[in-house]
């Protein structure tokens, strides 16, 4: 049996195609056929893009405004000289200058910064928030590619040192701009004879910063970091060492030099940490999707099937005929293989055309739905970013064709080589 495919048999099987119900033809399933596998393939393809935008889009959000990972020390345990009581204090880092050299000098770190970290709460205009104080020097809230982005931003980078920045969250809820005054109210302020008070400071708003994160836009505050250190009572100390690497993805192999690095009582907090549960998620949730996309291609696929049949069965005479006049069984295999096949290439063509187009387009398509329903459609504070992302990838679109292709020729089998067996006598018996 040949095993290629001759001119003749794409002849045939193209006419089958294209003919009409009164000529024995099954065109409505075709069209029922291809138009389900295109639809499949579409739905497969956008969805994949969207799942890639939005990992790729939450992870930029991620490490353009956090480190990759941070240093800091373990807590300590201080014994009362006169109760005997024993206090778990957090670690603090006196050398933080040295440390953070040391760590800059292991392979593949880019970039360290010394930082402080405290909550506060802030108030303006009789509204208050909760917020997170990171004591930053300024070129190193410069070196962040999220906080800095012009695009998004308000106010003077260069007059960082005279006040604070804060995120479009907070600035909206307290209904400030730049130039203007919020104060910052901390639990363990000044110490006095009578013990620790709140400390309440005010502080001019010099840069508006938004991040692409709902949640740091609500609640990240910076301040410079000497001002930090005096604010919170942590004067030539630093909370943590921020650290950034070359290749974010794979920053657990920095785990052990760091530590080597930082010495002794050293731990370490990366990214992957805070965020790993959520991607794994995602990741699970990419290959369910994949999954449950394919069966709709499959049902699809599967209708390809019952229009073989269909032909199969109106065609009798037509097969008895062609094996009268020599055709082999490998031929008509062949014959009706390749009308299953063009059904299902053709379907997965039109599918990857819109299915690229839908991804192209699905942020626009969003903000029209948004804008429709009054921004219902699309909530920043349920999923943490304020815009649908799509990432087309060549791996995704591969998959999809593939899976497309290979159903649409399986299902094709068996209603081919159904045709291939015909007894011609039997066929042409009652023709």
């Amino acid at each position: 049996m040949a095993i290629g495919f001759s001119r003749f048999e794409f002849m045939i099987a193209w006419r089958y195609l294209r003919a009409r119900r009164a000529e024995g033809g099954v065109s409505v399933m075709t069209w029922i056929s291809l138009i389900g596998i295109a639809l499949g393939v579409m739905a497969l393809i956008a969805t994949l893009a969207v799942r890639a935008g939005f990992r790729a889009e939450f992870v930029d959000t991620i490490l353009g405004a956090n480190a990759h990972t941070t240093v800091y020390m373990s807590p300590q345990q201080i014994t009362n000289e006169f109760t005997d009581d024993i206090y778990v204090v957090p670690g603090r880092i006196t050398d933080y200058d040295a440390m953070a050299a040391r760590l800059a000098e292991v392979p593949g770190v880019t970039r360290t910064a010394a930082i402080i970290k405290g909550q506060v709460m802030a108030s303006a205009n009789d509204s208050s928030n909760v917020a997170e104080v990171f004591g930053v020097t300024q070129a190193d809230l410069e070196a962040m590619p999220r906080i800095v982005d012009p695009a998004t931003s308000e106010g003077e980078l260069a007059r960082f040192d005279q006040g604070i920045a804060i995120g479009s969250g907070i600035a909206r809820e307290l209904g400030v701009g730049v130039g203007d005054r919020i104060r910052l109210i901390a639990p363990e302020g000044a110490r006095t004879a009578m013990g620790t008070t709140p400390r309440v400071n005010a502080y001019e708003v010099t840069y508006i910063f938004s991040a692409g994160r709902y949640d740091i836009d609500r609640t990240r505050v910076y301040m410079p970091l000497a001002e930090a250190q005096s604010y919170f009572n942590r004067e030539g100390v630093a909370d943590e060492i921020e650290v950034f690497v070359d290749d974010p993805e794979r920053v657990d192999e920095w785990t052990l030099p760091l530590m080597r690095a930082a010495g002794e009582g050293a731990q370490t907090w990366s990214w992957r940490d805070s965020s790993g549960s959520f991607l794994s998620a995602l990741d699970m949730e990419d290959d369910v999707m994949f999954v449950i996309l394919s069966v709709l291609v499959l049902i699809a696929s599967m209708n390809i099937t019952s229009g073989l049949i269909m032909l199969v069965k109106n065609k009798g005479r037509d097969i008895g005929i062609l094996r009268t006049m020599g055709l082999t069984e490998g031929s008509i295999l062949r014959v009706f293989f390749l009308c299953g096949a063009f059904t299902g290439i053709i379907g997965t063509i039109a599918g990857v055309l819109l299915g690229v187009l839908l991804a192209l387009n699905v942020d626009n398509i969003m903000a029209a739905l948004n804008a429709l329903t009054g921004g219902g459609a699309w909530q920043p504070e349920v999923r943490g970013i304020y815009r649908l992302p799509a990432d087309l990838r060549a791996w995704d679109i591969f998959r999809a064709v593939a899976l497309s292709l290979t159903l649409s020729f399986v299902v094709t089998i068996f209603p081919a080589r159904r045709a291939a067996r015909m007894n011609p006598v039997e066929a042409l018996r009652y023709e």
